[in-house]
């Protein structure tokens, strides 16, 4: 069997990464392509081999009639995510939707709602979730290598060189530094606590800087959060400044450490109290996709099922509304 896909926002992140991982899969191809510029779309769907008769659409309407289509993976500004989604789930194709799979609470729930009623599949493309040593490590905080969990600490930083970036506008976005990577620090904070057994966060603030272009939207954050044992965690996120993307894992017997492990391609080093947890780098991209793949054809859930999505986007919000 093979799983057509359509591919919506046929931006960066698509051409060096969605795409790629679509084509290494056993079992998808992708089918057909949506833009706003409808040469752009055709010539994404022809570097990448998007197999339909008709492969490049700027409708959605349009590409969601092709009987054809068995799925969709949504890559379009954060804001677009939840009318698009609801549309595929309606149209009966699957859907695989990038992070902040919207930009309120109710627009997720109402994605989940879609999904559910379809009885489709709806996933969120964490792909960090897929990295083989952060797979590694999850393995040993819920195996209690690290004893019981006490903080997760995350930052990941970049530096954007203006504010032309459409995150940092509200037409199309909602948070900046916290929609481009502090959606993924989250979730890893929050994985960390499921494996260790911490519960669901009960407390999250966020203090919000803007020193630089005063867009509105986030230019540094930093979110601070308690889970329902009492263990604690914090985020670090900026658009102004470069660091080493770092996770830090500590339980009352040991420590995690991770350096250069945040990013689209599974590097990076793990250490545990020094020692090195060792792992084979992959394509984290690629491993999301086969777990798409994987709940489609079972008819079971993504790992990271739209409830999970769903609860970032609303705690995102609590803390910065």
């Amino acid at each position: 069997m093979t799983i057509r896909v359509g591919l919506i926002g046929p931006g960066g992140i698509a051409d060096t990464h969605l795409a790629p991982a679509i084509a290494a899969t056993e079992g998808l191809a992708l089918w057909s392509v949506l833009s706003r510029d409808r040469e752009r779309a055709a010539a994404f769907a022809a570097k990448h081999g998007a197999r339909a008769a008709q492969p490049a659409h700027t409708e959605l309407d349009a590409m969601l009639a092709d009987r054809e289509l068995d799925a969709v993976v949504i890559a379009s500004p954060d804001k677009l995510h939840a009318a698009q989604a609801v549309a595929a789930a309606r149209a009966g194709k699957h859907v695989l939707v990038e992070k902040p799979m919207a930009t309120t609470g109710a627009d997720a729930r109402a994605m989940v709602a879609a999904a559910r009623d379809a009885g489709v599949v709806l996933g969120v493309a964490y792909h960090l979730r897929w990295h083989a040593g952060h797979r590694a490590l999850a393995e040993r905080v819920r195996s209690g290598g690290l004893g019981e969990l006490l903080h997760v600490r995350v930052q990941w930083t970049y530096e954007a060189r203006d504010a032309s970036n459409w995150r940092a506008h509200p037409e199309v976005g909602r948070w900046w530094g916290l929609a481009g990577v502090g959606t993924h620090c989250l979730d890893f904070a929050r994985w960390m606590a499921h494996e260790g057994k911490a519960g669901e966060v009960d407390d999250i603030r966020a203090v919000i800087g803007q020193p630089r272009w005063r867009t509105g939207h986030d230019e540094n954050a930093v979110i601070a959060m308690r889970f329902a044992s009492g263990a604690t965690a914090e985020i670090a996120t900026s658009v102004l400044f470069r660091s080493t993307p770092r996770v830090e894992v500590y339980g009352a017997r040991a420590a995690a450490i991770g350096d250069g492990t945040l990013g689209p391609r599974g590097a990076g080093t793990i250490t545990v109290d020094g020692a090195a947890l060792m792992f084979a780098p992959v394509d984290p991209y690629a491993g999301e996709m086969a777990d798409f793949a994987r709940a489609i054809t079972t008819g079971g859930a993504c790992e990271v099922p739209g409830d999970e999505g769903a609860r970032n986007v609303e705690l995102l919000e609590q803390a910065a509304p």
